[in-house]
């Protein structure tokens, strides 16, 4: 849980402390732990948002604008992570319009910044530009940042067609661990 690594850890000046905080619920102990900014995450894919956090893309944007209040009042960073943004293990591919769809009410609900999640590793170049340029409408470029997936050996290539475009924040992991309950296949993060 989110607090007791919050408070087992010893914190390293230059680093973000980030905790996900999928509701109200969540917002409090959060807080409690002091982080940088919290992380509340939805997709670009009804299937996979009912999957992963058991409700519609736009129940989860009612429920995140309580979170969002809540942190700002308290002066901390929102971060939104936009997963399935390139294809989807239940809908298939997805459109930079399903991705707009998402990521321009984000904005509106004040989200100060926007992760790009290649969940399932499915990603193109092609597909990785126009899903940021979708994002880069609607957040600074500082504020942009790429989740990719190399489940087909395609991350480092996503993340040099997003450097393309000016972004340059990427996720990694060590020696590429994560994966996603959801996602059956998908390995982890570049």
């Amino acid at each position: 849980d989110n607090a007791a690594v919050m408070a087992a850890i010893e914190r390293k000046p230059g680093v973000r402390y980030s905790v996900l905080v999928p509701n109200m619920k969540g917002l409090e102990p959060a807080l409690a732990s002091r982080p940088d900014e919290i992380l509340v995450f939805t997709a670009a894919s009804e299937a996979f948002t009912q999957k992963n956090i058991n409700c519609s893309i736009a129940e989860s944007l009612e429920r995140f604008a309580p979170v969002i209040e809540g942190a700002h009042a308290a002066g901390v960073k929102v971060r939104a992570a936009l997963s399935c943004a390139l294809g989807c293990p239940y809908e298939g591919d997805i459109s930079a319009d399903q991705v707009e769809a998402v990521v321009k009410p984000l904005s509106a609900l004040g989200v100060d910044a926007i992760d790009i999640a290649d969940t399932i590793g499915v990603g193109t170049p092609r597909k990785v530009q126009a899903a940021m340029a979708r994002a880069l409408k609607h957040f600074p470029l500082a504020e942009v940042s790429g989740h990719f997936h190399d489940t087909y050996g395609q991350a480092l290539t996503n993340i040099y067609a997003s450097l393309e475009l000016g972004v340059h924040s990427f996720h990694a992991s060590v020696a590429g661990l994560g994966g996603c309950p959801y996602a059956k296949g998908a390995t982890g993060n570049v």
